[in-house]
């Protein structure tokens, strides 16, 4: 295990490699707001005994990876998608299997899209397709208006009005572990013990918890390569979602299935929108695509 800083033009990202570095490479992307370290300790540790150094790091403006003025240099999802790219770059990796969750799956789609040379096998975790714009479909939601029938779902009921009751609330520990529990959801056990350590651990790493905020307003950039299509993704697809997902409900896993070539779904029972549930991690792991050549 080792940790490094790389650089992505004037920013410093902080990266981690788990494993031997003559093995072949996963790129863990987490998603909207997120540390590395998000993702739990033990899917890493499976993927190392099936045989793949691991990397995972933390997107600009999230622990120890740089702040960034957002009034003065807004940036968008291609630009967390470069800071992927710059990772790759630093650790001489021509390629990697890359797994992304939530955000992060939609940063991973457009790897494949844009970069596809860079993508060995690309593993969809609890995402949308990336040019679905959930923005407008929340607000709509959160206002009690009708969905657009040719949009894909809101979040669910309960997910939502957890949002507005926590409007307020300061942020913290106690708050984060809170949405955790909503967006586990009920079916399978919630570990909040492995929670609660995660989130003291991303707090305390933290440079500037605020800015993670940042990650909510990147919906202000957009560009055309967003509606590239994802029918133009060459590299083998295996898609992971959970029937329980409060944020990204199983039609949107559904979709990506439909839009990329040869994907394959695998529906997880009883998952919600995060993997700290007793099993949970490493029976993810086993389904992250890593045999590709």
């Amino acid at each position: 295990m080792s940790e490094s800083f790389v650089t992505s033009g004037p920013l410093r990202v902080w990266t981690e490699r788990i494993g031997n570095p003559d093995h072949p490479a996963v790129l863990l992307i987490a998603g909207a707001s997120a540390q590395g370290i998000t993702f739990p300790d033990a899917l890493v540790d499976r993927l190392v005994v099936r045989g793949v150094q691991v990397i995972r790091f933390d997107h600009r403006d999230t622990g120890r990876s740089s702040i960034i003025d957002f009034d003065r240099h807004p940036y968008g999802l291609s630009d967390l998608a470069i800071d992927a790219v710059a990772i790759l770059d630093a650790y001489e990796l021509p390629s990697a299997h890359v797994a992304g969750a939530s955000m992060g799956g939609v940063i991973a789609q457009w790897l494949a899209v844009h970069k596809p040379a860079r993508v060995r096998s690309l593993t969809l975790l609890s995402t949308t397709p990336m040019s679905h714009d959930p923005g407008p479909v929340w607000q709509r939601a959160m206002a009690g208006q009708p969905a657009d029938p040719d949009d894909l779902p809101p979040p669910t009921p309960r997910f939502l009005q957890h949002v507005a009751d926590s409007d307020g609330t300061p942020p913290g520990v106690e708050a984060d572990v809170a949405i955790f529990q909503v967006m586990n959801g009920d079916v399978r056990p919630f570990d909040e013990p492995a929670v609660r350590a995660m989130l003291q651990r991303c707090w305390a790493r933290a440079t500037d918890p605020s800015a993670a905020a940042h990650h909510g307003l990147i919906g202000r950039k957009k560009g055309p390569d967003l509606l590239t299509p994802l029918s133009t993704i060459t590299a083998p697809t295996t898609i992971v979602h959970g029937d329980q997902d409060p944020i990204f409900t199983l039609a949107h896993g559904e979709a990506l299935a439909a839009a990329i070539p040869d994907a394959h779904l695998h529906v997880i029972p009883g998952m919600g929108h995060v993997y700290f549930s007793p099993g949970l991690p490493q029976q993810l792991a086993d389904l992250i695509s890593v045999d590709a050549p």
